[in-house]
């Protein structure tokens, strides 16, 4: 049955120390449901509040315990109406309300509005307002705007993922020499007695006697007396010289007894290499042997640098990777190297890696065993890859999400496969590919807005199952 009986009465009372209050005195013979329309004074009611105040609602007229009447709310006084009307193409005349949800995100809807503990009023959710698809939601312009949600095209861009580690510089292995006789002797003076000194390749290092180089110089000065045009003669002379050669005996001291022809008792032995003398096992005075080393000689300018890498950063390390080398003693200066090789085996005490860099030192300004910062650029040798800001994924720890811009406030929220981080940008294995618009701001309250109305929809689901 319709309404048919108007409205008895409206007063306005005054009452002393109070301010102006309304009654309205309604009187019907069957209360019609939220949605349905009542005409007063061609005004729409659209439900029926508490008089002083308090959170209590009614869809039909109805009285407080002290006799009160509940007051009307007209369409064009409730404010979610009023947003509404002033867009015409969503005015409230043209989109129905489905329930009421709680502003908190609570799973608690009311097919009337409410308010919550709080005294917050609920949410009207209307028709229309997602695309009930399951895969998209529609989130007012208007909020868009309020929330400054921004968007940006996925591009592809060259990811550098910068990998910290700690070095330590040593001797480049590959510049170390060693100073040993092939032959039995005898020492007889030191012109280098001293570790960390510096030589220059062909100094002396030390004087010997060795009764065998004796005995292949005293052939060299046979072959040479006995020397004739025949082959025999030639073969005896380059295998005197040879002799010598295999004994270590440097060539211009071979030179020196073919053309003085003389045949010196003791030989200066000279430096193999130029560098620092790092190591002396020799005295003046002791007899060496075959093959004992005497002295190591290290060439300084050029060192290695060896990093430690945590064992969660290996895969962004690899040969040919660039570096940027800074040394606690020389922080203003930075160095520029290149991984020569990650070694095959990690220290189970630190579960670090070891990756190799080579550096040039011209002014062997850089010591042995000085501490060192390394920062290696991972992911530049990869190339450009489909990339997102990293404020453009929400990880919830098990998967990661972002939104895909739809236009007119729709948003696909779709899992990725996310690669390595570096400069603000996430790469994007699979998911996207460039030339999508995503969401860059303001994700999380699109999020929120997204699993709330999925929340809400299932829950709904499972009423109407009931």
């Amino acid at each position: 049955m319709s309404w048919t009986r108007p409205i008895i009465a409206l007063a306005i009372g005054l009452g002393a120390g109070v301010g102006g209050s309304y009654w309205f005195v309604h009187s019907a013979l069957k209360a019609p449901d939220l949605h349905t329309k009542v005409s007063v004074a061609d005004r729409t009611v659209l439900y029926y509040r508490d008089p002083i105040g308090a959170p209590e609602w009614s869809a039909t007229p109805k009285k407080t315990a002290d006799g009160k009447d509940y007051m009307p709310v007209y369409e064009d006084e409730e404010p979610a109406a009023q947003a509404q009307s002033n867009n015409p193409s969503t005015s409230s005349s043209s989109r129905k309300i489905l329930y009421y949800r709680n502003p908190m995100g609570l799973l608690d809807t009311s097919p009337v509005p409410k308010k919550d503990s709080m005294g917050m009023d609920y949410i009207p959710v209307y028709d229309g307002d997602d695309q009930g698809d399951g895969t998209t939601v529609r989130v007012s312009l208007d909020k868009i705007q309020r929330s400054g949600v921004r968007t940006e095209t996925v591009q592809t861009r060259v990811i550098v993922h910068p990998v910290r580690g700690v070095g330590t510089a040593k001797t480049d292995e590959t510049r170390q020499t060693v100073v040993a006789m092939r032959s039995e002797g005898y020492i007889e003076d030191l012109f280098v007695s001293r570790t960390g000194e510096y030589i220059e390749k062909g100094e002396p290092l030390f004087r010997v006697y060795s009764a065998q180089i004796q005995s292949a110089q005293t052939d060299l000065l046979s072959a040479l007396r006995s020397q004739s045009a025949s082959t025999a003669g030639a073969n005896a002379l380059e295998g005197a010289r040879q002799r010598l050669r295999n004994l270590g005996v440097p060539e211009a001291r071979i030179r020196e007894i073919q053309e003085q022809g003389v045949n010196p008792r003791t030989i200066d032995w000279p430096a193999p290499a130029s560098g620092h003398i790092v190591e002396k096992r020799i005295v003046n005075g002791q007899r060496v042997m075959p093959g004992e080393e005497l002295y190591r000689i290290a060439d300084h300018s050029h060192i290695w640098v060896v990093a430690d890498v945590s064992e969660a950063d290996m895969g962004a390390v690899g040969v040919g990777t660039r570096a940027l080398v800074t040394f606690r003693a020389y922080p203003e200066q930075h160095f520029q190297g290149e991984v020569t090789l990650v070694y095959p085996e990690l220290k189970s005490e630190t579960r670090t890696g070891r990756v190799r860099l080579e550096l040039p030192n011209p002014d062997e300004r850089l010591k042995i065993d000085m501490y060192a910062d390394v920062v290696f650029q991972g992911g530049r040798d990869k190339g450009p890859v489909p990339a997102v800001p990293d404020s453009a994924i929400i990880d919830s720890g098990t998967r990661q999400v972002v939104l895909i811009a739809r236009g007119e406030g729709r948003f696909e929220p779709r899992v990725v496969k996310i690669g390595q981080r570096g400069e603000g940008y996430v790469e994007i294995i699979n998911g996207v590919k460039a030339g999508e618009e995503i969401v860059t701001s303001a994700t999380f309250l699109i999020d929120a807005e997204s699993n709330l109305k999925a929340a809400l929809r299932a829950f709904s689901e499972q009423d109407n199952g009931k």
